[in-house]
């Protein structure tokens, strides 16, 4: 599968070719993980701390624009991550796994020395542990190269590549010589590598071509693209179709349809035709077995699937859809086909949603639309004493607690606060 690639420097998006030489810079950052993130992960890369390009407090020009992507997608983050302090805080702020390229070698060694930073690796491993870990083998002419590519050391990439895995739930391993030259990757080297190694790989550098991803996937190596789908020479609908194991599934993929609050809504089966067009008008397609054609859901009743994103499992032959739905998914009319309610369960974001709808289109007599800043607040104090001043049975706090948080959703609607973001910083406030 292919891992889409975000390179900033002095705060753009860019390309370089061989690490050095600009070849592209553009500023939509959250239009290109919008889009990229629909078909798989982001690796967004910070190449001014790569670079040491970095002020007293070790930010970057890129610094802002690098944390706020970091919850919009998937994302995996590296570019001169050299602490603990600093892969804690990225994990925190919303970065699946962290990316360690120079911290993680031992450049000055001396004969007898280990090839890795062990101390450094083993404090980290204890602090975010080795799933959230991926280390960059990248190398020049066969040795492992540093400092933004700028050096290279006396460790051969198979060397360390044996040695990184130790402490790495996968190896990103950028062909330097071929980074950004659109002529192909050196697929002898990724084959040795796969060869040694059993953890997760991902190439990069001068993948040029669906069909030379294809071939990486069937060495079992996912692809970390930048150059070829900027310049449009590879499309991400095409290859996550086309790296999917079509022969395993006989042609036909099961396809699980999930809300975009993780609610199973429903299964279906998709061939190739019908994923190009879930893609091409943005709503779940899937394939009748019993009728022999395609369909799309919600064609005839109205209840479409809108497609967010899709994800395919590790064996490649499941899909994970995220989707919008409009209406029940069940052909019964039941909003899932595993269960037998007419209505999407109850959730924060359920009430959120009706709240918005409410002061967006308010009804005669609708009591959330009267609500203003004011009042909203003088029912939360109220309600704030109720439940700890006067509720008495269980059932009393049910209740107090139910009107609390619909009074605290309308002031976050209010403040333009969602319950995502109260969730991302809880989840910040965990993996501090």
């Amino acid at each position: 599968m292919v891992i889409s690639s975000i390179d900033l420097k002095d705060g753009h998006v860019v390309q370089l070719k061989n690490g050095k030489d600009l070849v592209l810079s553009r500023d939509d950052s959250d239009a290109l993980i919008s889009d990229f993130n629909k078909f798989g992960e982001v690796a967004v890369i910070d190449l001014d701390a790569a670079l040491r390009n970095t002020d007293e407090k070790g930010n970057t020009p890129n610094t802002k624009l690098l944390k706020s992507l970091l919850r919009k997608g998937n994302v995996r983050v590296g570019g001169g991550i050299r602490d603990v302090k600093k892969a804690k805080e990225l994990i925190s702020l919303g970065a699946e796994k962290v990316i360690i390229g120079s911290a993680a070698w031992n450049a000055n060694r001396k004969d007898g020395d280990p090839i890795l930073n062990t101390e450094f690796l083993d404090e980290l491993v204890n602090a975010i542990g080795k799933q959230r870990i991926i280390i960059s083998v990248d190398a020049i002419n066969g040795k492992i190269a540093v400092k933004g590519w700028t050096e290279t050391v006396n460790i051969s990439l198979i060397e360390g590549a044996k040695e990184a895995e130790k402490y790495a739930s996968e190896l990103l391993f950028t062909c330097v010589e071929k980074e950004g030259c659109m002529q192909g990757t050196d697929m002898n080297l990724v084959k040795q590598l796969r060869e040694n190694v059993s953890c997760r790989v991902v190439a990069a550098g001068g993948v040029n071509s669906l069909e030379q991803i294809v071939e990486l996937e069937k060495l079992h190596c996912d692809v970390q693209l930048g150059m070829a789908l900027y310049k449009g020479e590879v499309k991400l609908n095409e290859a996550f179709v086309e790296c999917l194991d079509w022969e395993k599934v006989d042609g036909m993929i099961p396809v699980i349809a999930q809300s975009v609050n993780g609610e199973v809504l429903m299964m279906g089966y998709s061939n190739k035709e019908a994923l190009y067009k879930s893609f091409e008008t943005g709503n779940l397609t899937f394939f009748s077995r019993t009728r022999n054609t395609l369909w799309t859901k919600g064609e005839t009743s109205g209840h479409f699937l809108k497609l967010c994103k899709v994800r395919a499992d590790c064996d490649r032959d499941t899909i994970l859809a995220t989707v919008i739905p409009n209406g029940g998914a069940c052909h019964t009319g039941s909003w899932t086909c595993f269960t037998s309610e007419c209505d999407e369960k109850s959730s924060m974001e359920r009430l959120y949603a009706t709240i918005a709808e409410r002061f967006a289109n308010p009804r005669p007599g609708s009591y959330t639309a009267t609500l203003t800043d004011k009042r909203v607040r003088e029912k939360i104090m109220e309600e704030a004493e109720e439940f700890t001043d006067e509720a008495e049975t269980r059932e009393d706090y049910i209740w107090e607690a139910s009107d609390l948080l619909y009074f605290i959703s309308v002031l976050m609607y209010r403040q333009k606060i969602t319950w995502q973001d109260i969730y991302d910083e809880l989840d910040k406030r965990h993996k501090k």
